[in-house]
């Protein structure tokens, strides 16, 4: 039975030892369950009845090129204007309870294992109707237009409906579930869930340009993060950046499967912010 954590709040016993898992350094940060307390939570303008944990942001020394927040919507809270931010494109990814999703006036209801892919540009408004909070991830990211290629069309499926696609050579225990063809030049990032059965394995350390965000939805692992090895579990989340080495090893005894981000299929930039040479 798929499974999918998602924070439950609230605060740590006084007598809990502080000494946790957490890890912040200049190539990957690690942000343990333990984390996700009541205390850090936040609002956001224009949303109603509802709380998130603001878990990734473009900053100097962390995340480059997105935003990823874990959201929160109590029944009958929601947002109509979701988000100001001009030419954002959204992924959410739902993990508890039910919502009404529009884009565009199209409605479509979203449960556990629903993913949607919304373009830059769209209208699109959110509202939780079950009896329960709706839970799901949110990411954000300034889309990058190509010359000749069209903006992405809406993303509207669930987890259930996509086949794994598995690595070669892996004997089916390293998978992926696509949202996205990953030959569609249209998008510059992917937003998919990997999944090892116990005992698979990243059996090199993978060391490439595209910057990582990687929430833990079931199971756990040892990850191997620059220099370091780290034990995840589900609740956990891991933001690598560039050219940061990454293998892991799943623990077991169910499959471990993460959700994972990364910036794809665009050029290098080679002016104004992160380049050399000056903006014109």
């Amino acid at each position: 039975m798929t499974q999918y954590y998602a924070p439950p709040g609230g605060l740590p016993p006084q007598t809990q030892l502080m000494t946790g898992r957490a890890v912040f350094t200049t190539a990957y940060a690690v942000i343990p369950k333990g984390c996700f307390s009541d205390i850090v939570t936040s609002a956001l303008p224009g949303w109603r009845k509802t709380r998130l944990w603001m878990i990734a942001r473009p900053m100097s020394g962390f995340s480059e090129t997105f935003s990823q927040y874990v959201m929160e919507v109590a029944p009958g809270g929601g947002s109509d204007a979701p988000d100001a931010e001009e030419g954002a494109e959204h992924w959410l990814f739902f993990t508890q309870g039910l919502a009404t999703l529009t884009i565009d006036g199209q409605g479509y209801e979203m449960d556990a294992g629903g993913y949607a892919y919304i373009p830059a540009g769209s209208r699109w408004t959110l509202l939780a109707e079950g009896n329960s909070p709706a839970r799901f991830h949110w990411l954000r990211k300034i889309y990058e237009p190509a010359p000749g290629i069209a903006r992405p069309d809406p993303i509207i499926i669930n987890e259930r409906d996509v086949p794994l696609s598995f690595m070669p050579d892996t004997n089916n225990v390293w998978g992926t579930t696509r949202f996205a063809d990953p030959a569609d030049l249209r998008h510059d990032a992917h937003v998919n869930i990997v999944t090892f059965q116990p005992g698979g394995t990243i059996p090199f350390e993978e060391t490439h340009v595209m910057e990582h965000g990687l929430y833990v939805l079931q199971g756990k692992a040892v990850y191997k993060l620059n220099q370091d090895w780290v034990e995840v579990e589900a609740g956990d989340f891991m933001w690598l950046r560039a050219y940061c080495p990454q293998a892991c090893y799943a623990a077991g005894p169910g499959p471990f499967r993460y959700l994972l981000y990364k910036d794809v299929n665009r050029h290098a930039k080679l002016r104004g912010p992160g380049a050399f040479g000056a903006i014109r």
